[in-house]
C-alpha cells in the first residue's frame, strides 16, 4: 500500500471526468476508489483505465450473497488487480472465509460493518438491537475471526476496533474536513486526522475533493492535515 492514506473516492459517472480528477490530484492521494455506480457504468473497461494512472485500486462492490457467488465475484475480478475489494460483514462468515479464499495473493478484503449513512433509528427499523458501535464491533469480530484483512468503520468505532484487532486493515470512510460545510448523506463523520489518530489504515475521501472547486487543492490541504 501507498504511504498516503487518502483514496479518492471517484463517484463520478462519466469514464473521462473520472480520468481527469485522479490524474489532477495522483500527487496528493495514495489510491482510488471505484464504487458501485462506476463499476455498473464502466465495468473492467472502466476500471482498467483508471489503473493506468498507477494507484492502486479500491474496488468498492460492497458484495453480499450466498458463499458460492461472492466467491465467483472475487474470482472474476481477479484480472483486475484490486488492492482493496470490500464484502459485507452481514454476510456471514461462510460468505466472508469463501470471499478471502476466492481473492487474488495481493488483494486486502475488508468487510463493511454498518454503513456511515445509518444511525440507531436506521438499523431498528432493519430489526438491529443496539447502537450502530455496538452492531459495528460485533461484525468486526466476526471479520477478524472469518480471516478477513479488516474491515470499512466509521471514525466513531475504529479506536476501539483496533484496540481489539491490534494487527487489522481498517478503512474509513465517512470524513469531512474540520471546516467542511456539508455532510450529505453521511451522519456518523469525523474529520480525517481524527480516523487517522484512531488506526485508520486508509481514508476514503470522495466529495470533499471531487466536488471541490479546486480539487487539487482540496486534497492538498487535507493531506496536509494528517
Amino acid at each position: 500500500m501507498s504511504g498516503n492514506p487518502i483514496y479518492l473516492a471517484l463517484d463520478v459517472p462519466r469514464l473521462d471526468a473520472a480520468t481527469a480528477l485522479a490524474r489532477k490530484v495522483a500527487g496528493h492521494v495514495g489510491g482510488l476508489k471505484l464504487g458501485l455506480e462506476f463499476f455498473c457504468a464502466h465495468g473492467h473497461h472502466g476500471v482498467h483505465e483508471i489503473a493506468k494512472i498507477g494507484l492502486p485500486i479500491f474496488l468498492d462492490l460492497k458484495l453480499h450473497d450466498i458463499p458460492n457467488t461472492v466467491a465467483a465475484a472475487m474470482q472474476s475480478i481477479h484480472v483486475l488487480e484490486p488492492a482493496i475489494v470490500t464484502v459485507h460483514a452481514a454476510g456471514g462468515r461462510a460468505m466472508m472465509e469463501d470471499a478471502k479464499a476466492a481473492a487474488g495473493e495481493h488483494c486486502k478484503v475488508v468487510a463493511v460493518t454498518v454503513l456511515t449513512s445509518l444511525d440507531e433509528r436506521d438499523l431498528a427499523r432493519t430489526g438491529v438491537t443496539g447502537t450502530a458501535h455496538e452492531q459495528a464491533l460485533r461484525l468486526a469480530e466476526l471479520a477478524h475471526s472469518a480471516g478477513l484483512d479488516g474491515i470499512v468503520c466509521s471514525g466513531h468505532e475504529v479506536a476501539d476496533i483496533h484496540r481489539q484487532w491490534k494487527d487489522g486493515f481498517f478503512v474509513v470512510p465517512g470524513l469531512r474536513p474540520a471546516d467542511g460545510k456539508n455532510n450529505g448523506d453521511q451522519k456518523r463523520i469525523v474529520t480525517p486526522r481524527e480516523a487517522r489518530d484512531g488506526g485508520a489504515s486508509v481514508l476514503v475521501i470522495g466529495r470533499p475533493i471531487s466536488r471541490a472547486e479546486d480539487p487539487l487543492a482540496a486534497a492538498r490541504a487535507i493531506e496536509g492535515t494528517l
